[in-house]
């Protein structure tokens, strides 16, 4: 299952990988083949890979301890260098965004013919897109306070 809609992997990580795969056991090639392209080896994996596999699938995620994010960053920097009105028409104009791009996700996923991968990647990204705009009304209700806040 593909799972589109998510960040692309840059090509040489994906080479890096497989061969730390390849070298530890994890992976072996399964052939290769040329379909109107460059040859493309396709790999599998071993019953080593799938016993770490199925291990990594058994390891829950912990939430990160620190927020990393650029729209933070920027609403931060906003704050403590512009004025309220700067600060707030940012915010404004970020969740004009979050609710367009919102809003194209809500219609790919209700499509029919969407495929379950391309539904599954649209819950997570309209779930994040959710909070963000919760936290960006939440910043716009506190900016004057906010502001006063930074600047005294």
């Amino acid at each position: 299952m593909r799972l589109p809609r998510t960040k692309p992997l840059a090509f040489g990580q994906v080479y890096t990988t497989l061969a730390r795969l390849s070298r530890d056991g994890l992976v072996t090639t399964a052939g290769q083949a040329r379909a109107g392209g460059p040859e493309r080896t396709s790999y599998t994996l071993t019953k080593a890979g799938r016993r770490a596999l199925r291990q990594w699938l058994t390891e829950v995620e912990p939430p990160a301890p620190h927020v990393t994010s650029t729209l933070l960053a920027k609403v931060v920097v906003a704050l403590l260098v512009a004025d309220a009105e700067h600060a707030r028409a940012y915010l404004i104009a970020q969740r004009q965004a979050h609710t367009a791009r919102l809003r194209e996700l809500t219609v790919a996923k209700t499509d029919p013919a969407a495929p379950i991968g391309e539904v599954i990647a649209a819950d997570f990204a309209i779930g994040h897109l959710d909070a963000d705009l919760r936290w960006l009304q939440t910043t716009l209700d506190r900016v004057a306070d906010l502001h006063r806040e930074v600047h005294a």
